[in-house]
Parts: structure tokens; C-alpha cells; sequence
């Protein structure tokens, strides 16, 4: 029997589709991580070989009027690096913790080792094979009251796009599956090819695991002053200090509608919002020069090298220099 892999050199991602899939989900794994270049060119090598597979090989169904041709059967969860689970109707359903038969072997091929991954209620499979227990998961805000009944032993957390535990990542609605692709290609090859993939697609490079996933007016009334514009003013001047003040003003609003609608079209305060791009900035910059902490720390506005590793640390868990270590190797 033949490899599913045809490339040793790339990591493999299996995509898991059970009937009946979202096209849509399918779709994101196989753009995002297919456009994913060595160097953060688009001549570059591929860094993924992304292949999709099903509990049995054949058409699979999806919620519109066609069927997807899976090639492959679960043979490709025990050659992958990285398995990505998407959500299936089936899951909106499910009365019972337990893992059916068919998903129970399939999920037992598994190396122990390789990363697995859900989009959207995918998290159900995630979590029936007790790969989730003792751990933050989430999965789409309209099923987290069954999620939560079904896997008590789950820490769910309804109101983040995605969560990472290492080995094992969920995802919100299947739109942050986007999110949830880009930071692992983010994770494993660094913010520039994680931004030009998200350039090449066309999509926002960058939102926080912890937005919020759901927010009841996401889409400013036709009529309604929006805070876009005060957002690509700060962009472009992250080096500055910038008070909530100065962008309450950009938009003509008092700082308190402006604070109101920053938070209903973002779901963050404009200041939090405002961190989060200057340690975004702070990431490309060591990743992509020889600035010493203390000139990347003036150059995103975040004043001293303390304060940026204290805003690092927070975001992501460890200190600039190892950062640049894990991502570009030691400076000389």
C-alpha cells in the first residue's frame, strides 16, 4: 500500500471530512496552508503537503448540492503531522459523549505526538475522544450549552475565536477557522509567511485567540459613525504615544460613544486593541531584524524593554529574545 504523502520534506496535514461538511471549512485548510511559502514568497517551497480523508473513502456530502470526492480513508490521520478535524452536521445532534465506532478507529491511527485541530463543532469529535479533558476548548457559541452538558470535564470557554493547548487547538464559528490556520502557520514558520499568506488570501493577518467570537452588532448600522478610520490612523503611527482621546477625535465622537462603538465592532477596548497591534509589530520586527529589544520596544511604542516583555508575555506566553530565538535563531 502506498504513502498518502507524497513529500517527506513538508509537514503533512490531514483534513478529516465527515458528512455532512461545511465546503467552506474545507476550503480554508487547503487555501491557507497550500499558499504557505519558504522565505514568505510566492516562488518559495511549500512548507505543507494538505491532503483530505474520510472515515471511508468516496463522495462525502456536504450542506449544499453536490458531494465532495475524498480520495483518501483514515490511513492519512497516521502519516500526518497535523490533523484538522471539521465540523459535520451531525455533530448539532449528538445526544451522547461517547465516540462512534467508526471515528473511535479512525482516531486510534493517530501518532501520539501529532497536532490535532478542530474547526467549529469538530471540537465535539475532539472532545469524545478525550482529547480535550482538563483542557480550555471551545467550539461555536450556538452549541456550547450541548457541549457543555455532553463534556463536563471540559474547561469551555464560549467567547474566544480559538484556543491553543500545544497539541491540541479549537476553533469558534468556521470563519475562525481562517484565524485558527493562521496562527499555527504563524506557530511553526513565523509571522512574515503567516502574513503573506494572509495578504495572498486576502484576509486580516492577525486577530487575538481571545476576541470574542460572537458580538450581537458586529456591523455598525448603515448610518452610524464607524472607528475604521481612527484604527488605520493608529497603524500608521504605532511609535507615538496615542491616547483614547486622539482617537475619539479622528472620528469626531466624545471618548465615550467612541469607546462604545470601538467595543461593539471589535470586542476589545481601543487601548487593549491598540497593544495588541504594537506587540503584532513587535513580533515582525524580531523576526525580520537585528533591532536590539530596547529599539524594537521604542519602534512599536511600547517605550522600555520591560514594558514590551511584560505586553509579550502576556500575549504570548514567553519573553522577546526567546521569540526571536524560536523564530529566527540567535541573532550574531
Amino acid at each position: 500500500m502506498t504513502d498518502v504523502f507524497t513529500d517527506p520534506g513538508r509537514h503533512r496535514v490531514a483534513v478529516l471530512a465527515r458528512a455532512v461538511l461545511l465546503p467552506i471549512e474545507l476550503g480554508i485548510v487547503h487555501q491557507l496552508f497550500g499558499q504557505a511559502r519558504a522565505g514568505a514568497t510566492a516562488d518559495g517551497e511549500p512548507l505543507y503537503e494538505v491532503v483530505t480523508c474520510s472515515l471511508r473513502p468516496g463522495d462525502v456530502r456536504t450542506d449544499g448540492d453536490f458531494t465532495v470526492a475524498v480520495r483518501h480513508g483514515p490511513k492519512a490521520l497516521a502519516e500526518a503531522d497535523t490533523v484538522i478535524v471539521l465540523s459535520s452536521y451531525e455533530d448539532y445532534v449528538q445526544d451522547t459523549p461517547a465516540l462512534a465506532a467508526p471515528l473511535a478507529e479512525a482516531f486510534s491511527r493517530i501518532r501520539p505526538g501529532t497536532r490535532v485541530a478542530s474547526i467549529c463543532t469538530g471540537a465535539f469529535v475532539l472532545a469524545s475522544a478525550g482529547l480535550l479533558d482538563g483542557r480550555t476548548a471551545t467550539t461555536h457559541w450556538r452549541y456550547t450549552e450541548l457541549f457543555a452538558r455532553l463534556f463536563p470535564r471540559v474547561e469551555l470557554d464560549p467567547d474566544v475565536l480559538y484556543t491553543d493547548g500545544g497539541d491540541v487547538l479549537t476553533s469558534a464559528g468556521c470563519a475562525s477557522g481562517i484565524d485558527l490556520c493562521l496562527h499555527m502557520i504563524r506557530r511553526d514558520h513565523g509571522t512574515a509567511v503567516a502574513s503573506d499568506v494572509a495578504r495572498r488570501t486576502v484576509v486580516p493577518p492577525h486577530r487575538e485567540g481571545g476576541q470574542v467570537q460572537y458580538i450581537p452588532r458586529p456591523v455598525p448600522q448603515p448610518a452610524a459613525p464607524g472607528t475604521s478610520s481612527a484604527r488605520e490612523w493608529a497603524l500608521r503611527r504605532l511609535q507615538e504615544p496615542i491616547t483614547l482621546g486622539q482617537l475619539a477625535a479622528r472620528e469626531a465622537m466624545s471618548v465615550r460613544n467612541f469607546n462604545r462603538r470601538f467595543r461593539a465592532e471589535t470586542g476589545t477596548t481601543p487601548m487593549t486593541w491598540l497593544n495588541q497591534q504594537r506587540v503584532e509589530l513587535a513580533r515582525e520586527l524580531l523576526e525580520e531584524s537585528d533591532l536590539a529589544v530596547e529599539q524594537v520596544a521604542e519602534r512599536t511604542g511600547l517605550g522600555s524593554a520591560a514594558n514590551l516583555r511584560r505586553h509579550f508575555q502576556e500575549a504570548l506566553g514567553v519573553s522577546p529574545s526567546a521569540y526571536r530565538t524560536t523564530f529566527r535563531g540567535p541573532v550574531r
